[in-house]
């Protein structure tokens, strides 16, 4: 794999794997609230060409990293994240399933967001 360099549009919701000057694989989020801060992930998108490189992965931990830096949790809703941690226990966190709910719903009023 070549290089990837990740970076946060958090304005935008996403997180991005970039290679060179090239967006080559991302994860959508929204940032919950309420009943706590989280990060949830929603979608993880990788360019079919760069498929089998690692950069899903790398995303996956990335936000992860991220949340903890930020001490918040992640909430993850995107179906890749969700087995990326059940693999990666040791570094991802399970969210409350109080929070996951609350992402859902948050999920189900913004509709357009996604």
């Amino acid at each position: 794999m070549s290089d990837i360099e990740i970076r946060d549009d958090r304005a935008a919701g996403r997180l991005e794997a970039l290679q060179g000057d090239e967006v080559t694989g991302r994860i959508e989020y929204f940032v919950l609230e309420s009943p706590a801060r989280a990060l949830v992930p929603v979608h993880t998108i990788v360019e079919p060409a760069h498929e089998g490189q690692g950069i899903a992965g790398s995303l996956a931990r990335e936000l992860y990293g991220m949340a903890a830096r930020e001490g918040v949790v992640v909430a993850p809703l995107c179906p890749y994240v969700v087995k990326w941690a059940e693999r990666h226990p040791d570094e991802a966190p399970a969210a409350d399933p109080e929070l996951l709910e609350a992402a859902k719903d948050w999920l189900r009023q913004h509709p357009e967001r996604f």
